[in-house]
Order: structure tokens, then C-alpha cells, then sequence
């Protein structure tokens, strides 16, 4: 009978343990990429690609804009209503004209 009950608790502490460590890895799974802290460095329009704007909405504390290089860096501005040159940046990108992807061009008859 004593044998019985210590195998009951090993089992349940065993359950708990699993369900703990298998709740933490599926809630890292959803975690957001986040800008913490912004920069008021000028970044030179040539390198940018493109740009988001983060809010503290979501799961973000702080708003930001988040520009992305061509090189694939992403680097965190100042909200756009907090600084003059993000603005302009902004609207420069935008104002660039939209690029066609390179592929097979067929040929038209």
C-alpha cells in the first residue's frame, strides 16, 4: 500500500513538471520582435528599404519605427509624430516607385 502511494505522487509531480515545461516552450513560441529602446541617430535614406511602425498597443512597450536595410538590419526610430527626419524618411520611401520583380519576362505577340 505505501508502495503505491509514493508511485502515485512521483507520477503527478512527473505530470506537473511535463506540463510546466511544455506550457513555458509553446508560450516562447509567440513571442513578438520588439523594439526596446529607439534612436535618434539620422539613418541615411540609401540603406533603408522599408519601414513599420510599432505601437505599445500589443505586446510592445514603446512606439517605434522599425527600418529595415538592405541588408536586412533593423534599426529603431523614434515614432514618426516624435521626430522630423523620420517623417521625411517615411515619405521618401514612400514616394519611391514601386519595383517589378525580376524573373522570366515572356514575350508579348
Amino acid at each position: 500500500m505505501m508502495f503505491s502511494n509514493s508511485m502515485t505522487l512521483w507520477t503527478c509531480a512527473l505530470l506537473i513538471l511535463s506540463v510546466s515545461l511544455w506550457s513555458c516552450t509553446t508560450a516562447s513560441d509567440g513571442a513578438a520582435d520588439c523594439c526596446l529602446t529607439t534612436s535618434s541617430r539620422r539613418i541615411p535614406q540609401r540603406v533603408v528599404t522599408s519601414f513599420t511602425i510599432q505601437t505599445s498597443d500589443g505586446a510592445c512597450r514603446i512606439p517605434a519605427t522599425i527600418f529595415v536595410t538592405k541588408k536586412g538590419f533593423k534599426l529603431c526610430a523614434p515614432f514618426p509624430s516624435e521626430n522630423n527626419w523620420v517623417n521625411k524618411l517615411i515619405n521618401d520611401i514612400l514616394a519611391r516607385p514601386v519595383r517589378k520583380p525580376k524573373g522570366n519576362k515572356q514575350r508579348q505577340q
